[in-house]
């Protein structure tokens, strides 16, 4: 039976709820915490992109492993890559210097609300031009960098900001598309964690507790040799195991709630690259802590208290 009180109930529910909506959403948030992001991304695309520049050619040059037309018929219909057009070595050469100059004026902040869109395409076109080699970092990478084109990521800690100050043009503000940019990382820094958490518990080695064993005995890119230590421990191997799964659990909740972001977001700066080294992929690790650096409050109020 309905009382009269429950419609004044559910309406004042909603009302919160809309309210929290546009309070993540459309609350004008200041850029400082992008600005480290947009820094680490674009050091991290020089990395990353320092991964593919030694086979570069042995792939995508004229006659390398992987023509065009192969490529096409692998990837989704509506992916395209500016690298599909460089015919020539000298090209695919040329092309992928002038992504590496993208990511170190991203790094600096010069022009960036230009460079960021052109490093965030140029380096989805690079991952579409051989997908089968992109792996969990690739992935993560492209997601930081259309974050940082997507808000006002270079108004902080850049070559942007000096010459803005010099001129005397107007100085940073709270921006709504910040506040979007923001969003989307704690979103997927939180639905990633979640993701491998599922991924994981899928498989018995995680349930037991010996997934740590078979990632260290694996020789294929393999970062630590831990053979001998879990060797003479399962406890140490079911601690590791299990610890990860634990983590990730943390961040996934632990992000989205005010007492705890802080401290997980600090935490996420030394976690992720060491889950990163057990599991052998130590790039992947720290692309991970950059996700949450925003929330880590090193440059002020954490952003879920900014946004409530």
């Amino acid at each position: 039976m309905t009382t009269p009180e429950q419609p004044a109930d559910d309406a004042a529910a909603l009302a919160a709820i809309g309210r929290t909506w546009e309070a993540f959403w459309f609350t004008p948030a200041g850029s400082r915490p992008l600005a480290l992001v947009r820094m680490a991304a674009g050091i991290l695309g020089l990395l990353a992109g320092g991964t593919y520049a030694q086979d570069l050619t042995i792939w995508f040059g004229p006659a390398g492993l992987l023509p065009v037309e192969t490529v096409a018929a692998w990837r989704a219909p509506a992916a395209v890559s500016l690298f599909d057009v460089c015919g020539t070595t000298t090209a695919v050469w040329l092309a992928f210097s002038c992504l590496m100059l993208l990511f170190g004026l991203l790094a600096i902040g010069l022009l960036t609300p230009v460079v960021s869109v052109l490093a965030a395409a140029g380096w989805v076109s690079l991952l579409h031009r051989g997908p089968m080699l992109a792996g969990p970092a690739d992935d993560c990478l492209a997601i930081l960098l259309w974050c940082v084109a997507l808000g006002a990521a270079g108004e902080h800690l850049s070559v942007d900001a000096w010459l803005h100050r010099r001129l005397g043009w107007a100085g940073p503000r709270p921006r709504v598309r910040t506040r979007l940019a923001l969003g989307l990382l704690q979103i997927h820094a939180a639905v990633i964690a979640a993701a491998a958490v599922l991924a994981q518990l899928k498989g018995d080695v995680w349930w037991n507790g010996t997934a740590m064993w078979w990632l260290t005995t694996r020789e294929p890119g393999r970062v630590l040799n831990l053979v001998e230590p879990l060797r003479q421990s399962e406890y140490l191997c079911n601690a590791l195991t299990l610890g990860i799964v634990g983590w990730e659990i943390v961040v996934a909740v632990g992000l989205w709630f005010a007492p705890t972001q802080r401290l997980v977001a600090r935490g996420a700066l030394v976690a992720w690259p060491l889950v990163g080294l057990l599991v052998a992929e130590p790039l992947w690790g720290v692309v991970m802590a950059v996700l949450s650096l925003p929330f880590a409050g090193l440059l002020g109020r954490s952003c879920l208290k900014q946004a409530g």
